[in-house]
């Protein structure tokens, strides 16, 4: 029950102050439960074309091992500095920054990966709503019990009683939460030994998390209270698993654990402090990954000439290298020099083969240029990302630029729609979208994605407002 909430009764509260109190922390409780099971999205979603690719190729065996199709899952990148991985719907793992950093080789993520998978195949952020119902059935059937003891004369009975159903709730919802990791360990076992793949790295990750909770003075002799099971208990379980397993002493191909190190070090570079960049990476360590994660501290620290050198040095050991063309390229754009970063990232696009997120830099660097010559060639290449990627805004705003430098007044409103609308701002949306179609040709493609926007932001705010009336 919400404070702000009418009440429909002529005294303030309908309860006596105590049960009122005890009603607030039940909501509280299954408030917190939802939180649990749907982990939160807020955080910012790192896309990196290198990333989004090495990861696509490091989870395919396992994606494979789990009977998932490969094209349908996808393992992206969010800025959090906690060492945490989940699945939120579909068929996505989000790994959080800080465990990708804090890995210490591509094994150790391919055991995160493994497991997560688990939550996937096993269809567990559909069915925590199971754990959260019998969760909640408990809770209220405490409160109904409760009161009715209350009604009869026994307060501190019937506030017993409902204290104690909103213990033996969460208990209940922990136990279910518990039961899935566990059986998302077990997945991610079959998973890495149908690939091959040792589970060497899934153990001395958890030893990590382990060590990690022993600094943090965390209890590790009360499984009750958790989410998921003792670490010490998993670690045990997964060595039964893993020792015995023919995979136990397979390697990572070194080209594959090469990556993984200059893409773990470049998201250090992009996501810490320049200054510890630094340190972990000083100028005497003249490795691919070292210049890598410099390049980036000195690009944020608005030392551009500094971090061009670094890409110098990359493009010195890799001189077609498309992932160092881009970095080249996006320090001279963001440095207030386009016109220099059109050719390195020309040369990256045609290597990657029109790779989206390059290809809108590339855009975005013939556009920044000013000059109307590069519109056309921003516009090519700007289409051909939104095609093979339409969850862009940014590639939107610019293909607008474009639309409203040459006149082209529907589309640039198209395009501004179809920006807003991925971010949420759904106002806008809908106004750009009835804009659209009142130029374009009924019937048109463009006419009927234009339509479907206005379909989508006009529902999206019909839904907020009736929430809005329930409060």
């Amino acid at each position: 029950m919400s404070a702000t909430m009418p009440y429909p009764y002529p005294y303030p509260y309908p309860f006596p102050a105590p049960l009122l109190r005890l009603v607030r922390a039940v909501a509280a409780l299954l408030l917190a439960m939802a939180l649990v099971a749907r982990p939160a999205m807020a955080q910012q979603i790192l896309r990196d074309a290198e990333t989004e690719a090495f990861l696509a190729d490091a989870s395919a065996p396992l994606v494979q091992a789990a009977g998932l199709a490969p094209g349908n899952v996808q393992v992206l990148l969010i800025n959090d500095p906690e060492i945490n991985a989940f699945v939120a719907g579909g068929q996505i793992v989000w790994i959080h920054s800080g465990l990708f950093t804090a890995a210490d080789n591509l094994n150790q993520v391919q055991g995160v990966v493994a497991h997560e998978l688990g939550h996937i195949e096993g269809g567990h952020i559909i069915r925590s709503g199971e754990g959260m119902k019998a969760a909640t059935g408990i809770t209220l059937l405490s409160l109904v019990l409760g009161a009715a003891v209350m009604a009869a004369g026994g307060g501190e009975a019937g506030m017993g009683v409902m204290a104690a159903g909103q213990q033996a709730a969460m208990g209940k919802y922990l136990a279910f939460s518990r039961t899935q990791e566990a059986s998302a360990d077990a997945a991610g076992a079959r998973y890495l030994s149908k690939a091959g793949i040792s589970g060497k790295g899934s153990i001395a990750f958890m030893q990590k998390l382990q060590n990690l909770e022993y600094r943090l003075a965390i209890p590790q002799d009360d499984g009750y209270a958790r989410t998921h099971p003792l670490t010490g208990e998993r670690i045990a379980i997964m060595r039964e698993a893993y020792e015995p397993d023919a995979a136990w002493n397979a390697k990572t191909p070194p080209e594959m654990e090469a990556r993984f190190q200059r893409i773990k070090a470049k998201l250090f570079g992009f996501v810490s402090d320049p200054q510890q960049t630094l340190r972990i990476y000083p100028e005497s360590d003249q490795t691919i990954p070292a210049h890598y994660a410099r390049a980036y501290a000195w690009h944020k620290s608005a030392y551009p000439d500094k971090a061009l050198a670094e890409t110098d040095a990359l493009l010195r050991a890799a001189p077609h290298d498309p992932y160092f063309l881009e970095l080249r390229g996006q320090v001279l754009l963001e440095s207030g020099r386009p016109a220099d970063a059109i050719p390195p990232l020309r040369e990256a696009v045609r290597t990657t083969g029109s790779q989206p997120l390059i290809a809108v830099l590339l855009g975005h660097a013939l556009i920044a240029t000013e000059d109307p010559k590069n519109f056309a060639e921003a516009e090519a290449v700007l289409r051909s990302a939104v095609n093979k990627d339409r969850e862009n805004p940014f590639a939107w705003y610019q293909l607008g630029v474009i639309y409203e430098h040459r006149g082209d007044m529907p589309r640039a409103a198209l395009a501004t729609a179809e920006s807003r609308a991925m971010m949420g701002d759904y106002p806008v949306a809908l106004r750009s979208a009835e804009a659209a179609m009142a130029g374009l040709k009924e019937g048109t493609t463009d006419y009927l994605r234009a339509q479907d926007i206005a379909m989508v932001a006009r529902s999206e705010l019909d839904a907020t407002k009736k929430k809005k009336k329930g409060k």
